[in-house]
């Protein structure tokens, strides 16, 4: 483990493995750099794989004053430590991240957008949710506000609840808890400006599961219309966690995708 200094000072924990080009992976809520656990043995005989706990988890500090803009500076920060051309898969509220964080770096390739947390084409977020998660969060009820999370506004089936809850990593998931609500509450107040983006030359490949929701293939239609040099790529079967629903896919394709010249 390795801890990079981002722009306000905030130690940001990363690891790295395998050998190859450079690929940074960038988790979404409630996740931390294990999230990539189950595909990166696969990854790792391809890529130099980096993995990081972005701020308020795991092994990374955090800033009482949170905003979306500090957790686009840290990605970069990160990408630049590398000392590298680097390529960067942001998933969920990553994807977000990563996004952003290629207006701040030069060192960033190819970019990987797996069902972005960008709300084009409306979202589940109500106030009447916000204010259930507000109250949980007050009460300190971490693990009634990760349910309410993964039910409520993800939908996830129910089988896979119950592998969520059964793996290892449900423990870091809960002690993450405290950073859902500001993750939603940046979600909902971002506005995609397509101008701003209009001077980026990376390869964009926007990743969505084929049975997600109807709004992640309109969303990711938009946002192929607005990034230059983008192109959708579909897992089939899968919806907004293939890493983990089935990692030697996510992985085949990844691979296959970062191999294109």
């Amino acid at each position: 483990m390795k801890l990079i200094t981002s722009k306000d000072g905030t130690a940001i924990a990363c690891w790295q493995s395998g050998s190859g080009d450079p690929l940074l992976l960038i988790h979404g809520t409630t996740g931390d750099h294990t999230t990539w656990t189950p595909p990166l043995s696969q990854l790792q005989r391809h890529f130099t794989v980096f993995t990081m706990d972005r701020r308020g988890r795991g092994h990374s500090g955090d800033n009482h004053s949170y905003a979306l803009a500090r957790e686009c500076e840290d990605i970069a920060a990160v990408v630049d430590a590398i000392g590298d051309r680097v390529d960067v898969l942001g998933h969920s509220f990553g994807g977000l991240c990563a996004l952003e964080a290629a207006l701040l770096t030069p060192n960033i390739g190819k970019l990987i957008l797996y069902e972005p947390s960008i709300t084009l084409a409306g979202s589940n977020w109500s106030a009447a949710l916000e204010n259930r998660l507000q109250a949980l969060w007050h009460q300190s009820a971490w693990e009634d506000s990760l349910l309410l999370f993964f039910r409520d506004l993800l939908k996830t089936p129910q089988h896979e609840m119950t592998a969520l809850q059964a793996g290892s990593g449900w423990t870091s998931r809960v002690a993450a808890a405290h950073t859902i609500l500001r993750e939603l509450q940046s979600i909902d107040r971002y506005v995609f400006t397509p101008q701003r983006f209009q001077g980026l030359s990376h390869p964009i490949l926007l990743m969505i599961g084929g049975d997600s929701h109807e709004r992640r293939f309109q969303t990711a239609g938009l946002l192929q219309q607005c990034l230059s040099h983008s192109q959708r790529v579909i897992l089939p079967g899968q919806q907004h966690s293939a890493m983990r629903s089935a990692p030697a896919l996510f992985a085949q394709t990844l691979i296959e995708l970062l191999n294109q010249s």
